[in-house]
């Protein structure tokens, strides 16, 4: 028997003794004696659980609360929707409305890939490490998009920035180490965020053999996880709470139109391109630009910044482009000229679509003593998740966009 799979085995049957341990647990812990791991699994689509080898998880799901579907934020990317968890507040009013943005008001950009750009001036609403901190708890962030810039004038107590390098199984050790503290040191709220299913779907798309390695990857270390959890005597104050941002769904080359093909590139200024486009006319015309679009729609529809579907609810910032183009699902908008070949590989697949699609569908897992035991939920928004996560440590919530509905759904009586 090979070491890795030595590991694996060993790292189940510890896993099992926790669930076991689990099922005769009572939820009698205070709740500001709890201890919430909150986990981000990137990309990892609603469908994956099913679609993949994934016993670590079903295990988790099955012996706790597990959402149909998570639905996430428009638009469906990363840095929105993780900050819309983080605080309860949609898009257009925490005012990161994309992975990628420029504030017309202050002249400032935000990049994703760029934490020098990523100020404080960028986050509003209070994120829940911040809710703990200023309730007296310690909250420990890793990795999670943002970490680093003060929130609410707050850093958590511990951080690491996100650097792509540890895989799956050196998280959670990290995260571990955390816990593994006396009492009165030890934080109660832990998130631990984990990019592989993203990176690699993008690359190889939502069906390919590679993330389908990506995702056993990340289910292993969930394993690793609980198995921790339960060799740190943990099983009767910690909850795990397992979120994913969004989905991803397939693109192609011969699925991709050039926005060049509707207007100079040279007349426009871009904002983020992909599954939606932001455009802000160099003149101030913005009729014209709407126009350049409107008319012409294949395979995309376009819109005015206030007059987006009434369910997106995204208006009323200015860092929202005056127009926007959303492509079909599957399709691509390309910020190339007319005619223009494409100087690079395209990815196998992206996000950013409508957060109705299917193919955009996140993943909601609960499980511990503080909450329900066998259960399944109906699709829910994203932006009640901050409520569930405050009333599982007994915290009062700052005002944010969501309700409790995910709290009576979830915490055990």
């Amino acid at each position: 028997m090979n070491l890795t799979l030595r590991r694996l085995l060993v790292s189940l049957s510890l896993a099992f003794l926790f669930f076991t341990a689990r099922a005769a647990t009572a939820p009698s812990v205070a709740p500001r004696d709890r201890i919430l791991i909150l986990i981000s699994l990137d990309a990892f689509r609603w469908d994956y659980l099913q679609k993949f080898p994934t016993p670590n998880l079903k295990r988790l799901a099955t012996g706790g609360v597990h959402a149909e579907r998570l639905i996430p934020m428009f638009p469906t990317m990363t840095f929105p929707n993780h900050h819309t968890i983080m605080t309860g507040w949609r898009p257009a009013h925490h005012g990161v409305i994309h992975n990628n943005i420029y504030d017309p008001v202050t002249k400032g950009t935000f990049a994703f890939n760029k934490p020098e750009l990523q100020g404080p001036e960028w986050w509003g609403g209070e994120p829940i490490w911040a809710t703990a901190i200023k309730q007296g708890r310690r909250a420990d962030v890793l990795f999670w998009p943002g970490t680093g810039t003060p929130m609410a004038g707050i850093l958590p107590t511990e951080w690491k920035r996100y650097d792509g390098k540890p895989e799956p199984n050196e998280i959670v050790d990290l995260g571990l180490a955390w816990l593994d503290q006396p009492a009165e040191k030890r934080p109660s709220f832990v998130t631990l965020y984990f990019h592989h299913v993203d990176s690699v779907g993008h690359k190889h798309g939502p069906d390919s053999p590679e993330t389908a390695a990506s995702v056993a990857s990340v289910d292993e270390a969930m394993g690793r996880l609980v198995a921790g959890i339960h060799r740190l005597k943990l099983d009767d104050i910690a909850n795990i709470v397992i979120v994913s941002d969004h989905g991803m769904a397939n693109i192609s080359p011969d699925r991709t139109i050039a926005l060049g093909d509707f207007v100079d590139l040279k007349t426009v200024q871009v904002d983020f391109s992909g599954a939606l486009v932001g455009l802000r006319p160099l003149d101030g015309n913005v009729d014209a630009l709407f126009k350049a679009f409107k008319g012409k729609e294949k395979h995309f529809k376009t819109y005015r910044a206030g007059n987006m579907p009434k369910r997106y609810n995204f208006k009323g910032n200015p860092r929202i482009p005056p127009v926007i183009v959303v492509a079909d699902d599957t399709w691509y908008l390309s910020k190339r000229a007319a005619n223009e070949p494409s100087t690079r590989e395209m990815n196998k697949a992206t996000h950013g679509f409508d957060p109705e699609l299917s193919s955009m569908g996140a993943t909601l897992i609960a499980n511990g003593p503080a909450f329900k035991r066998g259960v399944t939920i109906a699709p829910v928004e994203n932006v009640h998740l901050y409520n569930l996560l405050c009333a599982t440590l007994g915290l009062k919530p700052a005002p944010n966009d969501g309700d409790n509905r995910l709290v009576k759904k979830v915490l055990a009586k």
